[in-house]
């Protein structure tokens, strides 16, 4: 397995961003990996690629470029998963742009997004607004065509698209529209820790060794970023950087941290990047976590609604299967993982959808189990994420049903 942090202006890379969106990205990280398989002797090896988040514009791009070089010496691609991802309009998949995201998008549209009343109503309890406030913002819905957009177009299988986008880009909103920050707002005031991310956090805060993502979340006094320490990189061999989960560097920006240049690339689902790539490897699995608000559940389903591949536009039927992850035993404490059925999954033409119902944004830290089963998945291992047994790199009686030894 290689981790490679990119595009040039992140973590460690070294380096001036020159690039402006992600044909430039991919066709960069194709020349990378080329030299970096010549260098370690990984040709001819089949290639899987995965990643979270922005990275559902990365992956997807990369994978274009790998199959475009059509050249199964250095980019044999086999596979891509990709969980909690950005891959479409943000009117529709996005809840709220985020400090993460400050680089990347052009048009500030991501306050908002259609899937927002849906999210709160599924999880009210979790939300626990009142009343009235919840009545305001299913009149304000309505009224701002979110609601029949919503019961219109995430319908199995969708109407012929592509679909209308739900607000004219080039207008003027109405406050009354912006949902997201409203119902953060309110969310922050009943619980001053709301975490977008996963949204069963309470307070006080949680410390993350990795670093700081929401403007709200908490440092400790003297706490040191994980890889900023020098022992780290130095056992990483890593130049010394003040590395951070979320730069402060434009990378698409060209040199400057002018944010007039920042993405062009559309989201892969709509300019065909992603049918290219499904159509090319039948094996691309996308996954979402429910408990993020961010990039919620029903918003990647609305953007792979509006996609056709192999002949067909969206899923035919929603995607239902029960989601099994093996029982296991467990050796550290740090970092348990559920097992059973811990979710819904399915799989039409190449394209495998799933979802963990208690997991966040960063779905393998909140469901290590499941996420490994879908590499199982992405690797050939298993025949579905329904499929019950062991995992295949583990197996024995775990669930507590074989006969006690005397």
């Amino acid at each position: 397995m290689v981790w490679v942090e990119q595009p040039v202006g992140v973590g460690y890379t070294q380096g001036v961003p020159n690039i402006t969106d992600e044909v430039q990205l991919g066709q960069e990280f194709a020349g990378f990996y080329k030299q970096f398989a010549s260098t370690f002797g990984l040709q001819n090896k089949k290639i899987y690629l995965t990643g979270e988040s922005y990275a559902g514009f990365y992956v997807p791009y990369i994978a274009d470029a790998f199959i475009n070089e059509n050249n199964s010496e250095y980019y044999n691609l086999a596979g891509v998963a990709i969980n909690d991802p950005i891959i479409g309009d943000s009117t529709l998949q996005q809840q709220g742009k985020r400090e993460c995201y400050k680089s990347y998008f052009a048009v500030d549209i991501n306050d908002f997004p259609v899937t927002v009343v849906p999210y709160v109503d599924y999880w009210a309890n979790l939300f626990a607004l009142n009343a009235s406030f919840t009545a305001a913002v299913h009149e304000r819905a309505d009224q701002c065509n979110f609601t029949s957009y919503y019961d219109t177009y995430l319908t199995f299988p969708p109407p012929p698209g592509p679909f209308p986008a739900p607000l004219d880009l080039d207008a003027s909103y109405p406050p009354a529209c912006d949902l997201f920050d409203g119902v953060y707002s309110a969310a922050k005031a009943v619980n001053p820790c709301f975490n977008i991310y996963h949204i069963t956090d309470t307070c006080p805060f949680l410390f993350n060794p990795l670093g700081i993502v929401n403007s709200g979340d908490y440092e400790p006094p003297g706490a040191q970023v994980y890889f900023n320490r020098s022992d780290v990189q130095q056992a990483i061999n890593a130049p010394p950087t003040n590395w951070m989960q979320c730069t402060d560097v434009n990378v698409f920006g060209v040199g400057s941290n002018n944010y007039s240049l920042m993405d062009r690339s559309l989201g892969p689902a709509q300019d065909g990047v992603l049918q290219h790539v499904i159509e090319s490897t039948n094996n691309t699995i996308i996954g979402v976590g429910n408990l993020d608000f961010l990039l919620p559940t029903n918003g990647t389903l609305l953007a792979l609604q509006n996609v056709t591949w192999n002949g067909k536009q969206g899923f035919q039927s929603y995607p239902a299967n029960e989601f099994y992850t093996p029982y296991h035993p467990e050796y550290n404490g740090g970092s348990l993982a559920g097992a059973g059925y811990v979710g819904l999954w399915g799989t039409e033409r190449g394209l495998t959808f799933y979802q963990v119902q208690l997991a966040g944004h960063e779905l393998p830290e909140y469901s290590a189990g499941a996420a490994y089963r879908t590499i199982e998945l992405l690797l050939g291992r298993i025949s579905s994420l329904g499929q019950t047994g062991d995992f295949t790199t583990q197996t024995g009686n775990f669930t507590g049903t074989s006969p006690i030894d005397k």
